[in-house]
């Protein structure tokens, strides 16, 4: 039998099983490594859903994943048994006005795994094995650890964060950068401002836990924010000091602070998603600066998994915990704490 770790609403997370699957013409069937828990993953456990998204029947969570390929479908000739992949949760229905246009991640009718968005909802990949289109896994490179390739799809949410930013504002090259949050999403932002040759690399946070990690995978300081409020004034000076800001955090203060840090002319990627927020748009509008959003991810999937392949960012540290599938309530309870994770990860059965 196949386990699975399926919601059946708030606050109730349960070890299930089911019949293991069969790879239809098209398709692979992976046997997942790891998987992570995603920050939507954790609002569909302790709220039932996200804003208006509900979670209206039983959903087997995840859309973080790797893991190695244990059977083709006919018409398949990549991936082959025995590679291991990551698996791009997002599938876009390549007909409606936002595909054809080129911009897949606005997609009308787009099937995202592990999302309660549609009924029937998008089943995830907290599971032994899945079936999934041969299209939507990208080969990782020997020597690469599970745990690592499953971090492909939150890379690619911020390596379109560098798109849009770099859309805007340029090279992040010799830029001076600060990160709003040191989540997952935060440390992997910072790690790729280093990555693009950013000059300085200011991250902030709450969690003096969570700031050890941005440090590790590339920020040049960190300010925590609750033990020391005004952390962040030196770069207020003169209008500001920040070339590009990337909000992680979906704080209200955060989007304030970083408005007050930003130079005129600079940019703030609101990656963090917030519900409605008073602004200060009188400083937004006097220093001209540019407030842009970012969306899921196009073809960053593709950057991401080649950036994992090279090994051109520090990774290991962004994973803290992992568990056995058998233990996604310990799990889930560990990834909802904030004080002693950032990414939490569950270690599933290779083939038997």
């Amino acid at each position: 039998m196949n386990r699975i770790v399926r919601l059946h609403g708030k606050n109730d997370l349960r070890l299930e099983s089911e019949p293991k699957p069969a790879a239809k013409a098209g398709e692979v069937i992976v046997a997942i490594g790891a998987a992570g828990f995603c920050g939507s993953d954790l609002h569909y456990h302790s709220d039932g859903g996200i804003g208006t998204i509900r979670v209206r029947e039983p959903i087997i969570l995840g859309h973080e994943a790797a893991g190695t390929v244990i059977e083709t479908g006919e018409g398949v000739s990549q991936p082959k048994v025995g590679d291991l992949v990551a698996i791009n949760p997002s599938h876009p229905c390549g007909d409606c006005k936002f595909c054809r246009a080129g911009s897949h991640q606005h997609c009308l009718n787009m099937r995202f795994k592990g999302s309660a968005m549609f009924l029937p909802h998008e089943q995830g990949f907290m599971r032994d094995q899945v079936a999934i289109g041969a299209g939507q896994c990208y080969q990782i490179a020997p020597g690469i650890p599970a745990t690592q390739a499953a971090l492909a799809e939150p890379l690619a949410v911020c390596c379109r964060a560098v798109t849009r930013a770099r859309e805007i504002s340029g090279e992040i090259k010799g830029k001076r950068v600060l990160v709003t949050g040191s989540g997952p999403i935060g440390v992997l932002c910072a790690a790729l401002a280093r990555h693009h040759g950013a000059a300085e690399i200011v991250v902030t946070d709450l969690q003096d836990a969570t700031l050890e990690v941005a440090l590790q995978v590339g920020a040049t300081k960190v300010v925590n924010v609750a033990s020391n409020p005004e952390g962040l004034e030196p770069w207020a000076a003169d209008k500001g000091q920040f070339d590009l800001v990337f909000e992680c955090s979906a704080a209200a203060p955060a989007l304030r602070s970083a408005i007050a840090t930003t130079r005129p002319l600079g940019t703030i990627v609101q990656v963090g998603v917030m519900g409605d927020t008073p602004i200060p748009f009188n400083m937004l509008v006097a220093k001209e600066i540019n407030l842009i959003g970012t969306h899921r991810f196009d073809g960053e999937f593709g950057q991401a998994v080649d950036l994992i392949n090279a090994k051109a960012l520090n990774l290991a540290p962004v994973v803290t915990h992992v568990f056995d599938g058998s233990e996604a309530a310990d799990a889930i309870a560990i990834a909802s704490d904030r004080t002693r994770s950032v990414k939490v990860q569950l270690l599933f059965a290779k083939e038997d």
